[in-house]
């Protein structure tokens, strides 16, 4: 009895088709004309429409989406399918959950399963199980292909002989290990791109230097199966981060570094690979396997500055060097929840924990204004950096010369290989027959490129050599020295950003755990080395913020408010330097503000004399002296007076004037005044003959 009845024969017979990887559809050409064969077997089974779908070539049949799969159980649940054939089992599907799927869609509807070994009715619980059993052994062959697989490679790669991919700046030699790329362009570009991440600090900051320089970078193409060539162009964020977090560059071994993480995506199962694993993770590790550009200690520090860098991704990181006046941002923990502060701009900037105040709406740890202990930090790191300031000194020496170097060393290696690549175009030329054009005409333009290359790298060497900064002479050399021994005048220079100097704050200090005990600030600082200090700052009074005026500038306009007017005080304050809190000079009308804010009353004519006190002018007419003896009185002491600002008047009691000594020492001082010449002329005289 045939399982085929003309109601199978009145539907179409589908033929499914199905190879897992691409390169099985490029290489395993037999299997397709095997399956595409079904066609001629429905055929001579009775069916005379035969549809193919072939969506599916090149995609696995372990779970993932599947276009033609899904077409065909929706052609199956339409009823417009008599009989499904596929090579085996392993072509419908490789996982449960879409086999049974089949099997119980061609149950309801009557659809035939059909392959090489037979023809099969889901709906028959014999078939049924046969299929069942079949579907099984597909899936758990394909668990022991990837086990075997998986197995065999980790057992090479224990023995660091297992290379997937080889990172630019390497090449493959003998198959079992790897080496330096011979081609130097490739091994100084490489070399740059650490020698930049030290000085720069940050992956971004290499980048835009990169771009900014035009710089290029060498990269890895894949024009066919198992050739790759090197391509140079500008760099892209990806690519700086693979050199310097890759370990292979440090000459270490590394497999297992990534992983994947299976979710369910629409009902089905999607893998999301690539997933970063922490070192610790890592399956294998084999340091000093072959030669690397950098040693395994500065890895591990440019992996702990990456981490660093990372805002608000790791509890501990202290986040990138930003914009910004605060020095300390990063730096800063608090001593109560062991959370890093954060710093908030407004009309000054303060360091703030936030704590639990986001998620439980509680008060912040501890909040204060950072410019004076901005202040006692960056002195402390002066004071500790000041006997190396020689060796900071030859420092920026050597960078001002080597930035220049290191871009012409990439032109001339970039020219060099330019010519190469004219020489090697022009023999292709010479070697051509004339007369065929469509062969000579070719060659001839890649000949025109290349030399176009080659001026234009000429021109940039020119025009760097052009704009060459002039060799520092030996006073140059000398005042850099002498800076270098003045970090101080070095770190209040215009020319040093904030930035600058937050990166040498980073340099000596990992951390400050802070805390408010009553009016102060308790800090223990740790340094790079291990080291630790306590310090105690001061913190400023509620409402003191840099635009406050100084202290000793309203002490000041306190006494003289004792002496004279506003505007009086304002010319006063001028003459002695002083300022407001904004830097501006004194007027009547600010002096009013200050006094009304700080509560100091207004002059008022005659109170000095109630107070019993008189000026200098005042002083010498009450003596009969001149103001330059009441002067030289008061600097030999024998006069008491108070000036409470230079170019302020001198305050004299009048009780002082009436003393028996300063009244003796008066009279002395006049008595010796030479008498007045009879014969001689004043000049009003002399101007009248």
């Amino acid at each position: 009895m045939t399982k085929i009845t003309p109601d199978h024969l009145a539907r179409n017979a589908v033929v499914y088709v199905r190879q897992s990887t691409a390169f099985q559809v490029a290489q395993n050409l037999e299997s397709q004309r095997r399956q595409y064969g079904l066609v001629q077997r429905a055929q001579q089974l009775g069916w005379a429409d035969v549809e193919v779908i072939d969506d599916d070539l090149g995609k696995s049949g372990a779970g993932g989406r599947r276009p033609g799969f899904e077409k065909l159980l929706a052609a199956i649940c339409e009823g417009r399918v008599g009989a499904v054939l596929s090579l085996e089992a392993s072509r419908l599907a490789r996982n449960g959950r879409d086999w049974h799927t089949l099997l119980e869609f061609c149950g309801l509807v009557g659809t035939l399963i059909i392959d090489e070994d037979g023809v099969y009715n889901a709906a028959s619980p014999n078939d049924r199980l046969l299929l069942g059993m079949k579907g099984t052994m597909s899936e758990m062959e394909l668990s022991v292909f990837r086990q075997r697989s998986i197995e065999a490679m980790k057992q090479k790669a224990r023995r660091a002989e297992l290379f997937l991919t080889v990172a630019v700046g390497f090449v493959k030699a003998g198959g079992d290990h790897v080496e330096k790329d011979p081609d130097r362009r490739v091994q100084e570009a490489i070399a740059l791109v650490f020698r930049k991440f030290a000085e720069l600090q940050t992956i971004r900051q290499v980048l835009v230097w990169c771009r900014q320089e035009n710089i290029l970078l060498p990269s890895l193409v894949q024009e066919r199966a198992a050739v790759e060539r090197i391509i140079w162009r500008l760099p892209v964020y990806p690519t700086v981060h693979h050199i310097l977090t890759n370990p292979v560059y440090a000459g270490a071994y590394a497999f297992g570094r990534r992983t994947a993480r299976v979710t369910i995506d629409n009902g089905r199962k999607r893998v999301v690979r690539s997933m970063q694993r922490d070192r610790r993770s890592w399956e294998v590790l084999i340091c000093d396997h072959h030669e690397g550009y950098i040693s395994w200690a500065e890895f591990e520090r440019n992996q702990q500055l990456i981490a660093d860098n990372a805002n608000g991704k790791r509890f501990m990181s202290r986040g990138a060097v930003r914009p910004g006046e605060a020095l300390l941002p990063g730096l800063f923990r608090c001593a109560r929840c062991g959370k890093k502060l954060h710093v908030r701009y407004g009309q000054t900037y303060r360091y703030e924990c936030v704590g639990a105040f986001n998620q439980l709406a509680a008060a912040r740890c501890i909040t204060f204004g950072g410019m004076r202990v901005d202040r006692v930090i960056a002195k402390e790191v002066l004071d500790r950096l000041q006997p190396v300031g020689v060796e900071a000194a030859l420092a920026v020496i050597d960078a001002r010369n080597q930035r220049r170097s290191e871009k012409r060393r990439q032109l001339e290696l970039a020219l060099q290989q330019a010519r190469y690549e004219a020489a090697r175009a022009q023999r292709q030329y010479d070697v051509a027959d004339p007369e065929n054009r469509l062969v000579a005409g070719e060659l001839e333009r890649r000949w025109n490129e290349r030399l176009v290359a080659v001026r234009n790298l000429e021109a940039e060497i020119g025009r760097l050599d052009a704009d060459k900064e002039p060799i520092l002479t030996d006073a140059d050399r000398e005042r850099l020295m002498a800076l270098g021994q003045d970090l101080v005048q070095a770190w209040e220079s215009p020319g040093a950003t904030s930035e600058t100097r937050k990166k040498i704050i980073r340099t000596v200090i990992s951390e400050i755990i802070v805390d408010i005990i009553g009016d102060s600030l308790a800090l223990i600082i740790h340094w790079q080395g291990g080291d630790h200090t306590r310090l105690t700052v001061k913190k400023n009074r509620p409402g003191q913020t840099r635009w406050t005026t100084d202290v000793d500038v309203v002490d000041l306009v306190r006494a003289l408010a004792r002496q004279m007017p506003d505007e009086t005080i304002a010319s006063v304050l001028n003459r002695s330097g002083k300022s407001t809190g904004y830097g501006n000079s004194w007027t009547r009308g600010r002096i009013c503000s200050l006094r009304r804010q700080y509560h100091i009353p207004i002059y008022r004519e005659g109170e000095r004399v109630e107070r019993g006190e008189v000026t200098l002018n005042e002083a010498a007419a009450a003596l009969a002296i001149s103001t330059t003896t009441i002067r030289r009185l008061i600097a030999e002491g024998i006069l008491p007076a108070t000036q409470p600002c230079k170019g302020a008047p001198w305050i004299i009691r009048l009780a002082d004037l009436e003393r028996q000594e300063i009244r003796r020492q008066a009279d002395v001082r006049r008595s010796r005044r030479p008498p007045p010449d009879a014969d001689q002329k004043n000049l009003f005289d002399l101007s009248m003959t």
